[in-house]
């Protein structure tokens, strides 16, 4: 049972760190063309503390997953990695109102069904 823990402490950290780097990225807008410009605009954005726990977050992510790789095949483990997937188009669009589109959904449906597949196949 620990290892699913481990398993979804991976995707719930990787979920939070793609979320709060879109959302501080767009805060900051897009990427200047001047050279200068680019390296003050990164730096900034180097800077700011919830894009540094979006970072921290990819790392306890890792950590996650090093445990879970000690828990479980990885042809086993992976494929539950794609419901980060699914998480990020269901809170995109909640939070950033991103569309949701048919063919989204039919997607992210393949996704879920190739997990349920995957995990029944031990």
């Amino acid at each position: 049972m620990i290892g699913y823990v481990y398993i979804f402490g991976t995707i719930l950290f990787t979920v939070y760190g793609q979320l709060i780097l879109k959302w501080r990225i767009t805060h900051y807008g897009q990427l200047p063309v001047d050279a200068w410009d680019k390296v003050y605009f990164l730096a900034k954005l180097l800077l700011d503390p919830f894009l540094l726990s979006g970072f921290a977050s990819t790392l306890i992510a890792a950590v996650f997953w090093i445990a879970a790789m000690t828990k479980f095949d990885i042809s086993y483990a992976y494929p539950f990695m794609s419901l980060a997937f699914v998480l990020v188009l269901i809170l995109s669009a909640w939070l950033f109102k991103e569309s949701i589109t048919v063919n989204k959904i039919i997607g992210m449906a393949f996704i879920v069904v190739g997990i349920i597949i995957t995990s029944r196949s031990t």
